[in-house]
């Protein structure tokens, strides 16, 4: 019995230690991030755990993040604005087992925001905004990615 209590244990520290740890980021070190000189095309894609569309088109993004070394993929979670609670992010990341970069935005009154991110910008998820860092061409699309749509829209900024 002793022996079976000691396992489950175990078993629960690896499991939470395998646990993507997304950072938890303010507006200006988002925006920090959009604007750093890179030589790799940035794609910024903003989701919640809630949002169905979101969930449907994440494996997109991760199937991008492994074939392509020119791009930085980065997946925005917007949880936390009705949930100030990480642990709900941390365990969905775990369960997909997410590989792209994964940030957790910390803002309240998207309204007084979102702008900034893109002047076009609703507010509505998901979004994706692609940057090429090197000659500033962005592209921003509100709505849910299918197959092909992150290549044209790389290959429009480029």
């Amino acid at each position: 019995m002793k022996k079976n209590i000691i396992a489950m244990i175990m078993s629960c520290v690896v499991f939470g230690a395998a646990a993507q740890k997304a950072e938890v980021v303010k507006l200006d070190k988002l925006q920090q991030i959009m604007e750093t000189k890179s030589d790799k095309i940035r794609v910024i894609n903003f989701w919640a755990t809630w949002c169905a569309p979101c969930i449907k088109e994440l494996p997109l993004f991760e199937k991008l993040h492994a074939e392509r070394s020119d791009v930085k993929v980065t997946l925005v979670s917007m949880d936390l604005d009705l949930d100030p609670n990480p642990e709900k992010v941390y365990k969905f990341l775990d369960r997909k087992k997410l590989q792209s970069e994964v940030l957790l935005l910390n803002e309240q009154n998207a309204n007084s925001w979102i702008g900034k991110i893109d002047k076009s910008w609703s507010g509505a998820l998901p979004a994706t905004i692609v940057i090429n860092p090197k000659t500033g061409q962005r592209k921003f699309i509100e709505r849910q990615l299918h197959e092909g749509d992150l290549e044209k829209l790389i290959a429009e900024v480029q």
